[in-house]
């Protein structure tokens, strides 16, 4: 992995995103909470609104081992400001499919997420262009 305080910005957010996927970080409330913003929030796949605080406590209760969580695929990085950047994919856990978006703010040196929002979807749906 790079150093996530010199790398390219879009590069880094991938990166600390892959993190908050892999068990053994998300079962770490420390290390979680390394990762998220003060101010963060999250609308999850079932439509759920979880704050900072709310996030670290389930996921330090999954117990999912090995590697990431399910695939993702389709990953895609778009930095929108200096201190910003977009990614989208998608993720597939046992069947259950989302479209995942998060928002990834710089404060002082660190890439902290800020925002996530997981859809679910039926692979079977027709996607537009």
């Amino acid at each position: 992995m790079t150093d996530p305080h010199t790398a390219a910005p879009t590069t880094a957010a991938i990166e600390a995103e892959l993190k908050l996927l892999d068990p053994e970080v998300r079962r770490s409330p420390q290390r979680v909470g390394e990762l998220l913003h003060p101010e963060f929030v999250e609308i999850g796949a079932s439509g759920r609104i979880w704050d900072r605080d709310a996030i670290i406590a389930l996921l330090a209760d999954e117990r999912d081992a090995g590697g990431l969580t399910g695939t993702v695929s389709r990953m895609k990085a778009v930095q929108l400001a200096p201190d910003t950047v977009h990614l989208t994919y998608d993720t597939d856990h046992n069947g259950r499919r989302a479209h995942r978006s998060s928002l990834w703010r710089r404060t002082g040196r660190d890439w902290l997420l800020y925002f996530h929002q997981g859809t679910p979807y039926d692979s079977n749906a027709v996607t537009g262009g």
